[in-house]
């Protein structure tokens, strides 16, 4: 199986997960209610009956809202999934090396475990050219945020919140960041999101530069600072842009093949 075979098996799967998708309409069968199921429950219900809302049509629409935000997640996790596993083979590293997570504790709070989506750590890297590109980046990256320089040095590498778009502007989940931001710095890390697309709301990106968060978005440019593809092509030494471009009839075809199921009343 060749490099591109395993990435697209990646995504793909991710992708697969949402023809399976049904809407939940305020059950907690985990496993969604179907079209039947739906109709019972709807015609059952004097008001709704009424109304008409016992429609296949209905369904359907429920369906296709739940359906969405479902494509969008799963085509978010295997790019995280993607992003981890380019980390282990172009750098050389292991799954526990590329991952990064660690311990919260508070005053009347059950421990737990935070974790974001990738990491490079310069002491991992055991080739030379390629640990001194990624300290270069790091260096100009602190530049651009207005890092302290005695911060900077003392920087080993770099861990990464992976999106394919930000498009919320929920804040529980701007302040979580925030606050995974501030560790990240305590352990010697900087802090990097990276999105897929150019769909990001521009408040959130200025909040997170804000908060010393690099910001990279799905830009087709040359500065590693701005675009995520730029990125991985000088910096991590992989042509992510051209495995997207190379493989983009074939998920055309997987999510035109999901769309359609989802839009379905079956």
């Amino acid at each position: 199986m060749t490099t591109d075979d395993r990435y697209l098996a990646m995504l793909v799967k991710a992708i697969h997960v949402c023809g399976s998708y049904q809407p939940m309409m305020g059950r907690k069968n985990k496993a969604g209610v179907g079209l039947a199921e739906f109709q019972r429950l709807y015609r059952t219900d004097p008001f709704y009956h009424w109304f008409g809302l016992d429609n296949p049509l209905m369904y359907a629409a429920h369906k296709a809202a739940g359906g969405m935000t479902s494509v969008y997640r799963q085509i978010g996790i295997g790019a995280e999934q993607l992003f981890r596993q380019v980390l282990q083979d172009v750098l050389g590293i292991t799954a526990e090396q590329a991952a990064w997570s660690y311990p919260l504790t508070g005053a009347n709070q059950k421990p737990r475990t935070l974790s974001l989506d990738g990491r490079i750590d310069l002491r991992d890297v055991a080739d030379g050219p390629t640990r001194k590109r990624v300290s270069d980046w790091l260096r100009k990256a602190c530049q651009s945020l207005g890092v302290d320089a005695g911060v900077t040095k003392s920087l080993r590498g770099a861990v990464f919140e992976v999106r394919q778009g930000y498009k919320s502007k929920d804040s529980k989940r701007q302040n979580a960041d925030i606050a995974n931001a501030a560790t990240a710095y305590t352990k010697a890390y900087l802090p990097c999101l990276i999105v897929l697309s150019t769909q990001i709301d521009e408040d959130v990106a200025h909040r997170y530069t804000g908060e010393k968060w690099l910001v990279l978005k799905g830009v087709v440019a040359d500065s590693p600072l701005e675009s995520t593809y730029a990125f991985f092509r000088s910096v991590v030494g992989y042509d992510l842009q051209g495995f997207f471009e190379r493989n983009s009839d074939r998920f055309r075809k997987e999510i035109d093949a999901v769309l359609k199921t989802l839009l379905s009343t079956k």
